[in-house]
């Protein structure tokens, strides 16, 4: 069962200020001197949590962290009304006043200032050097500062960025530091985490880091970084080949580390049993390399909303006591729709389409006292990986809205794909061919080859051929496979977007979906492909509140805002 890591607020959030507003003249009474907090292996790990309980708030990866990558040409919101929110971020009318924007903004650098706070601290402790927990909790530090850096860098491109704690209004407004500088810091933080932790174990809980984690997040950095990306002159570029190829042999030895360990794998239970444990909240450590812990706390608007707002419509159950709404599952809002096509272009047999695409709701009726399963046409059909019926009943009561979902960012089989496309691109599509198959036949799917790659695709390359993605080599044929591939096992959590971008071809997949899909027949449903401008929408708009307070920004937000 989940044994639910609890981020309770560091002494060391007393530490950090939200704004510069915050700061005080005196020191308040039950605050903490950061010059004597680090004297404990126990204080250490409380600014772990510290870190953690930013990145866990309901308002971050919780919650709003879900509109972000939203749309791809997989999925996409189900209201087209301007909302200054998640709608608006995932039609691309986004505007530099989004206040879900302004949020991620916020709470994406107050964990950086936390996890910069505790590797100064725990690393200038006296026992660092001889003490092994110590350096584990800096591993665990540093490879939290690069995942939040490397969201920073996806969301908003170059973007003020410093390795020292926020301590004065000098520090607190800086220009915008290149890309690539960001680039080399997470790598130097991810290899270091990467020698510092331990590897998995079947005990171990995937809510911490582990050298795993820090490998595969290094492979999905460098994967990124390899790709095309939005410069502030408004050009879309990738580094040169050399520097590329560079990258895609660290991804090929990070994942050959992984491999080596034999700690990670497939999920025994298989891609079904995998999500439905997930929202559940069965911890496992095999598949789930690393994952962030959720828990809704009785009578508190926290918690996740993961299979809340992404999953299936649930309708509130009426008519019923307090002491009758455990036996009940509560009710979901169900803001994301899938683009429907995919649906058909799956293998007979492969698990992923059922999991993936759900196509029915839960009503209500009143006089029955029960809810009712009812199917649905397929312009409104809901991401199914995580859904309220497959949650653990004794969460049901504890609140209508949220629930306790673990978001899992880092997952086996992405890495098993990243590598794949690594391969290939060095040459290799014969390792790439394997990795696939193995991906592919653990859901029920044909493994596939050179040899049969078209017919293992027809069905998706017939009704929608990505034709931007030339397929005439076998690296070609790689290519064309895992853009379906990367779909079939990664959709709707939070890689999809990424991909396109630095495949250079997010525009040409909304477009190759969205201007004949059955959700656009009778309303614009999924207007993305229209609103998306090339050279603009690849980019989050640095929130106008900053831009305005951040004199070393000059006024310049990113192109087109």
């Amino acid at each position: 069962m989940k044994k639910h890591c609890i981020y309770f607020v560091s002494a060391l959030a007393a530490l950090t200020s939200a704004s510069c507003e915050d700061t005080l003249s005196e020191k308040p009474s039950g605050s903490y001197d950061e010059a004597t907090y680090f004297d404990s292996a126990e204080h250490a790990e409380m600014a772990i949590y510290g870190i953690l309980s930013s990145i866990s708030e309901n308002t971050h990866y919780g919650w709003y962290e879900m509109a972000t990558p939203c749309s791809d040409d997989t999925y996409f919101t189900s209201r087209t009304t301007n909302d200054n929110g998640v709608h608006d971020i995932a039609h691309y009318v986004v505007t530099s006043t989004n206040t879900w924007i302004e949020t991620l903004w916020r709470l994406k650098y107050q964990a950086l200032d936390r996890a910069n706070r505790a590797i100064a601290g725990i690393e200038s402790m006296d026992a660092f050097d001889s003490d092994s927990r110590l350096r584990e909790l800096s591993g665990e530090a540093r490879f939290l500062r690069a995942f939040m850096a490397f969201d920073l860098i996806k969301a908003w491109g170059d973007v003020p960025f410093s390795t020292s704690a926020t301590s004065d209004y000098n520090q607190a407004f800086m220009p915008r530091t290149p890309r690539e500088d960001i680039y080399d810091q997470m790598v130097t933080d991810l290899e270091t985490a990467a020698d510092r932790l331990p590897w998995a174990t079947a005990a171990s809980s995937p809510e911490r880091a582990t050298a795993g984690a820090a490998h595969a997040l290094l492979m999905r950095v460098l994967m990124q970084r390899a790709g095309y990306s939005l410069q502030m002159d408004g050009r879309i570029t990738r580094p040169d080949e050399s520097t590329r190829r560079s990258c895609f042999k660290k991804v090929v030895e990070n994942w050959e580390a992984i491999e080596a360990e034999g700690c990670h794998g497939f999920y025994s239970g298989g891609y079904d049993a995998f999500f439905k444990d997930i929202s559940y909240g069965i911890l496992n450590s095999r598949e789930s390399i690393w994952e962030i812990g959720m828990y809704m706390e009785q009578g508190r608007r926290n918690g996740s909303a993961w299979g809340i707002y992404n999953g299936p419509l649930v309708a509130q159950p009426s008519g019923i006591s307090v002491t009758e709404a455990s036996a009940y599952m509560g009710r979901t809002n169900a803001f994301f729709y899938v683009v429907p096509e995919w649906r058909d272009f799956y293998d007979e047999g492969d698990v992923r389409r059922d999991i993936n695409i759900c196509t029915y709701r839960y009503t209500w009726n009143a006089d029955k006292r029960e809810h009712i399963r009812q199917e649905r046409d397929n312009s409104s059909w809901y991401t199914g990986k995580w859904r309220r019926e497959w949650m653990n009943p004794a969460v049901w009561n504890k609140n209508i809205n949220y629930g306790d979902i673990n978001f899992v960012v880092l997952r086996y089989a992405d890495m098993a794909l990243l590598a794949a496309e690594a391969y290939n691109e060095l040459g290799q599509p014969n390792l790439s061919w394997e990795l696939i198959s193995r991906v592919r036949t653990r859901a029920g799917a044909c493994a596939v080859d050179a040899g049969n790659f078209a017919k293992a695709y027809r069905k998706a390359i017939e009704n929608r051929n990505p034709d931007f993605i030339d397929s005439g080599s076998e690296q070609g044929k790689v290519r064309k496979a895992l853009y379906f591939e990367r779909a079939f096992e990664m959709c709707f959590e939070g890689v999809r977007k990424y991909d396109l971008l630095r495949w250079g071809c997010l525009y040409d997949a909304l477009r190759l979906f969205g201007e004949n899909s059955a959700v656009n027949a009778k309303r614009l449903a999924y207007p993305a492909y229209k609103n998306f401008i090339p050279g603009h929408s690849e980019l989050q708009p640095i929130p106008l509140k900053e831009i305005q307070s951040n004199p070393a920004l000059e006024g310049i937000n990113n192109p087109g805002y």
